[in-house]
């Protein structure tokens, strides 16, 4: 399998590189597991954060990351989108996003009771990377109803459309493979990037 090298908050990590369509493939980041660079990413990234009240982020892989977070950042209480409506919920917001990473639709859900905790707070939404900017877009309209500013948005790692956004504070950066790889592979060895694929 062929994967992607690259240095994230001081430590390499080899990502393999999977097709998400039949056009295209990424190196594909699980941050799920991984303590050591949950912990280092989480120092760079709070000391790059404003003030903050609540970090909110969509389930599943950027939960550790905002734990770690608010453990830095010493905040109480962060709020996570769950992917489908529960039981328990009650009054939920919802919103429909299409990612790059999940086939089909998904659901962004956020329950009353977070909604409500939100209102007139200084909100920075975090995710582990962030593409194509459909789940961010997601996030922040669930803050928005909910009554939150948001103040900041940050990711480990930001891959294709969302690489040339400025207000999106991140590590590093990540290319997107067409089916063409092995060309790919060699025009980035050849230009001698410090990501080693």
């Amino acid at each position: 399998m062929k994967t992607y090298s690259i240095e994230i908050a001081g430590h390499i990590r080899h990502l393999p590189i999977v097709p998400v369509t039949d056009e295209l493939s990424i190196a594909s980041f699980n941050l799920l597991g991984d303590v050591e660079l949950v912990s280092a990413s989480a120092i760079e990234i709070a000391s790059k954060l404003p003030h903050i009240d609540v970090l909110v982020t969509a389930e599943a892989k950027g939960i550790p990351l905002i734990y770690e977070l608010s453990k830095i950042l010493t905040i109480p209480r962060y709020v996570v989108a769950r992917k489908e409506i529960k039981n328990y919920m009650h009054q939920p917001l919802i919103h429909e996003v299409h990612s790059i990473t999940t086939a089909g639709k998904q659901l962004l859900v956020l329950d009353y009771d977070d909604a409500a905790f939100l209102k007139d707070k200084r909100v920075a939404i975090i995710d582990d990377v962030i593409s194509s900017g459909s789940s961010l877009e997601a996030l922040e309209s669930l803050v928005t109803q909910a009554g939150g500013e948001i103040v900041a948005r940050a990711a480990i790692l930001i891959e294709g459309d969302s690489i040339d956004r400025t207000d999106i504070i991140h590590l590093n950066t990540l290319p997107l493979f067409s089916l063409e790889l092995p060309k790919a592979i060699e025009e980035l060895n050849e230009k001698g990037t410090p990501q080693k694929i």
